[in-house]
């Protein structure tokens, strides 16, 4: 019974899209921005497993490789992904730097931001890490391929990954509230 209603309905909502079209009309154009350019790697070119080979930038503008930042040295790894128009995202990057110090003296991990911004976006991410002053290092995901690598197309940030020692992603989190941070080194101390 449901199944026919909601048939029913179907195919009254297209009937009355399709009447309602102007057949003369051209369809609106879709709006091209440059900034919205995919420069993603065919599939077949990335690599996606820890360290992930992904193109990434820092704010004083040099290009690294991820495999040649992430380091493979048998230590858990934190990836936060970030933009820098996401209030959450600046709030959590604010506690994590107010903690880090106490936590990199009673664990030994590797931490990494990492920006998700539009190439548009790119000037603000230097700003931001120039007035933030991190304690760990911030990159920006040049072409945007983390979202291609890892689970759930990194929807929802700001979103933070941990691995084991091995690379395999042990914790991951979306989102934040303020506490999320204590909760975050609660996870990188099981792995130790």
């Amino acid at each position: 019974m449901i199944q026919r209603n909601l048939l029913a309905l179907s195919i009254l909502f297209v009937s009355a899209l399709a009447y309602g079209q102007n057949q003369g009309e051209a369809p609106l154009p879709v709006p091209q921005h440059n900034y919205y350019v995919d420069n993603a790697r065919p599939v077949n070119q990335r690599v996606a497993a820890f360290p992930y080979e992904i193109p990434l930038r820092n704010a004083a503008g040099d290009t690294l490789n991820s495999a040649q930042v992430f380091e493979k040295n048998g230590k858990p790894t934190v990836v936060m992904f970030w933009l820098t128009t996401c209030g959450p995202c600046r709030m959590e990057l604010k506690a994590i730097s107010e903690k880090f110090e106490g936590w990199k003296q009673q664990a030994d991990f590797n931490f990494y931001a990492v920006s998700t911004d539009w190439p548009k976006n790119y000037p603000a991410f230097v700003s931001r890490v120039a007035e933030a002053k991190w304690p760990f290092p911030a990159y920006y995901d040049l072409n945007r391929e983390f979202r291609l690598v890892m689970p759930g197309e990194l929807n929802g940030l700001p979103q933070i990954f941990v691995l084991d020692k091995g690379g395999n992603i042990a914790y991951h989190t979306r989102k934040y509230l303020p506490g999320d941070e204590d909760k975050l080194f609660g996870e990188i101390r099981k792995l130790l």
